[in-house]
């Protein structure tokens, strides 16, 4: 359970990285009154939480219903996975830039659309997007194979879900005071250390799927 959890929550902080999307959140709520950036941190947060159990519980079984192996989705997974992590570590300027575009609908919307803003645009495709769905889908696809430890493999990283979840609450909530404690900078060196993390992770998942595809390899013969 424990093992589950780190690989998850790893994972996850790094794909989601709260702390540095609390920056452009900072900016693109910066209209808003104190009350409601409350209330869209709290919303975007449960909103975030169920999309990545979603994606952690029934992603890979989905995708299994449509016959593609767990070996096949481990290795997909993995490529995905790595792919963002490089994507991080090479060009985090390139995926801020696009956050803010992304964003960049909220701060327009009005003060009636607190609810409609904190899930689009910013839980999907801001907070928790095709990058983070994907992740917690191969996540998801690191399941045992048998009933023998599935369920604390589900509630270690289900725990790691809700652990993100509440870092998004309390990074975003508290963004102007991260903005002033950390700055652009020290931002962008978080967001790379946990880039390679990540990268580490999709290898690991990609390495799991080779062995379950090629058995031989496991065996060293």
């Amino acid at each position: 359970m424990f093992d589950s959890f780190l690989l998850a929550f790893t994972a996850l902080f790094s794909i989601v990285n709260p702390i540095a999307m609390a920056l452009i959140f900072s900016q693109v709520t910066a209209e808003r009154s104190p009350k409601e950036r409350v209330q869209l941190a709290a919303r975007v947060a449960v909103y975030s939480a169920i999309v990545m159990l979603a994606a952690l519980w029934a992603g890979s079984y989905v995708l299994n219903f449509f016959g593609i192996s767990l070996a096949a989705l481990r290795i997909a997974g993995g490529f995905v996975v790595a792919e963002r992590a490089w994507a991080l570590l090479s060009a985090p300027e390139a995926h801020e830039a696009r956050k803010q575009k992304q964003a960049a609908p909220a701060e327009e919307a009005g003060d009636s659309d607190v609810g409609e803003s904190a899930f689009f645009p910013l839980t999907i495709p801001f907070t928790t997007g095709p990058g983070t769905i994907s992740v917690a889908i191969a996540l998801g696809a690191t399941r045992p194979r048998g009933t023998e430890g599935l369920t604390e493999f589900f509630i270690g990283v289900s725990a790691a879900a809700l652990a993100i979840a509440l870092l998004i609450w309390l990074s975003y909530r508290s963004a102007d005071r991260l903005v002033a404690l950390l700055g652009h900078t020290r931002a962008r060196v978080l967001t790379r250390l946990f880039a390679f993390l990540l990268f580490c992770v999709g290898v690991q998942i990609l390495l799991t799927g080779l062995l379950d595809a090629f058995p031989v390899l496991a065996s060293g013969r």
